[in-house]
């Protein structure tokens, strides 16, 4: 495209613009503008100055300069997503339980993610999150009786007034945490083939137990 045609004035040193809107924003400079003769901007701002006499290519080229980069096809099809819910899972002996399946049959939104984490946080205190062993029925049993011997019922402590096993149970839920974050793959928990989700119920009668989950990742497009 050939620069338009613009009056200039000899008396006026100053630069005078005037926009047209093509692919580029073009600018005209009228008078002597220091020298500097004609120009146009890119749609980022930037500004290129042709020189008096430039060659037509030599404009091309800094035509091209101006132009603002464009996005790559990759970057243009990823979109950043956040989800967040809470689940409710069904009361439980005491005890700890594998949940993972109850915890996937709950989140459909997970198979929208192709890449990203899943952060689970229990929203109680006595009760907990862990990963481990899902195939034998023995680990989580073991798992529990470990956690008796470790922190035993006992009426020496002070906190007595909901129950020999509430004390026990806070202690338990601190040392076993509140929160997981599993990677996200290709709409799935990232987990290990042995690898589950357990929910470690630390009271005698806990009820339903509520676990938020907060999502964040690249959707599949």
């Amino acid at each position: 495209s050939s620069l338009s045609s613009s009056s200039s004035s000899s008396s006026s040193r100053g630069a005078l613009f005037q926009k047209q809107q093509l692919t580029t924003r073009w600018w005209r400079c009228s008078g002597d503008a220091g020298g500097r003769g004609q120009g146009f901007g890119g749609l980022d701002g930037s500004r290129r100055w042709v020189r008096p006499g430039q060659s037509l290519r030599a404009r091309e080229r800094l035509l091209v300069n101006a132009q603002p980069a464009q996005k790559s096809a990759d970057k243009l099809d990823q979109t950043n997503d956040w989800v967040q819910k809470v689940l409710e899972i069904p009361g439980k002996a005491r005890g700890c339980h594998v949940i993972t399946s109850e915890i996937v049959a709950q989140l459909p939104e997970l198979a929208k993610f192709r890449v990203g984490t899943a952060n689970f946080f229990v929203m109680h205190t006595s009760c907990s999150l862990t990963i481990n062993e899902n195939a034998s029925p023995d680990v989580p049993l073991d798992l529990n009786d470990a956690l008796d011997q470790l922190v035993p019922e006992s009426s020496s402590y002070r906190h007595i007034d909901e129950g020999l096993d509430d004390m026990p149970a806070h202690v338990k839920s601190s040392m076993m945490g509140c929160s997981l974050t599993i990677p996200i793959n290709s709409g799935r928990l990232l987990l290990g083939i042995w690898q589950g989700i357990y929910l470690n119920e630390h009271r005698n009668y806990g009820g339903p137990r509520k676990v938020c989950v907060t999502i964040n990742g690249l959707r599949q497009e």
